[in-house]
């Protein structure tokens, strides 16, 4: 036996936990990806979104909490997801009131929040561990919740979506006061991510990378399964292995070295 089948033989006998537990060592000490501040990360988002076809007009909108209880940011209405940048964010108080830098209300202000993203501070008040939180009206995303049917997860491109996808059967108006909130947060529970019907999507992230990518992750899933009804039946996956594969793809090194590269991508598409 020489010493290539030593070692293929030894790994064959290492069982599943072992190679995954490896890989995510792996990742982690290996998967570097720069820190980016909350008003940057927010720009990149948007742009990342509008490259991927989330862009509908102005609506839909992307938001983060500040360090300071009661504060979040968020672009400025008036632009577009392809135009944003840091500065075009604004700060807002728990009640859309822009903020300057001191955390004051400005009497005049310059810029305001899209007044729909009152809905978003009821899933900030119920979900402390929400940081930043996107909703777009993306084609096939809108689309589903346009047949009554909630996400299969029946490819692995979706699986960071078992269990983690709520559905909202019913549309409850344009969502600027505060019970398209409470219904809203309510449907969308301990989950990360919700379809809203007649409407679009919604993903709430532990950081602003998490969210940019479950919603990404939401509309190819949701491309899949429009493309896939057309052509036959969906065929379920076995959904103990959806959920182990979701775990994995979620992995914060994974998130983070994927928002990267889409930054990456960005700059270079402006370069060409």
């Amino acid at each position: 036996m020489g010493a290539n089948d030593e070692l293929d033989g030894n790994a064959a006998e290492r069982d599943k936990a072992y190679f995954r537990d490896r890989a995510e060592r792996e990742m982690d000490a290996r998967l570097a990806a720069p820190r980016h501040g909350v008003a940057q990360a927010l720009a990149l988002t948007c742009r990342i979104l509008a490259r991927e076809g989330h862009e509908s007009g102005l609506a839909g909108q992307i938001t983060a909490r500040d360090d300071t209880p009661g504060r979040f940011r968020t672009l400025a209405f008036g632009w577009g997801f392809d135009e944003a940048t840091a500065e075009r964010t604004v700060l807002v108080d728990d009640d859309l009131r822009p903020l300057g830098d001191d955390g004051r209300p400005l009497a005049d202000p310059p810029a305001i929040a899209n007044p729909a993203t009152r809905f978003h501070l009821w899933i900030y008040r119920a979900r402390p561990d929400v940081r930043s939180i996107v909703h777009t009206h993306p084609p096939y995303a809108s689309a589903l919740t346009m047949t009554g049917q909630p996400l299969r997860v029946a490819h692995m491109d979706a699986t960071p979506f078992a269990d983690q996808c709520a559905f909202l059967p019913a549309w409850p108006g344009l969502p600027v006061a505060d019970d398209e909130g409470r219904i809203i947060s309510e449907a969308l529970g301990p989950r990360h991510s919700i379809l809203l019907a007649h409407h679009g999507l919604l993903t709430a992230g532990r950081s602003v990378e998490e969210a940019c990518y479950l919603a990404v992750l939401l509309e190819r899933a949701a491309r899949l399964q429009v493309r896939a009804q057309a052509a036959g039946t969906i065929q379920d996956m076995d959904q103990a292995l959806a959920r182990e594969a979701g775990s994995f793809l979620l992995k914060e090194s994974i998130v983070r070295a994927t928002f990267a590269y889409w930054g990456r991508r960005l700059t270079a598409t402006a370069d060409a």
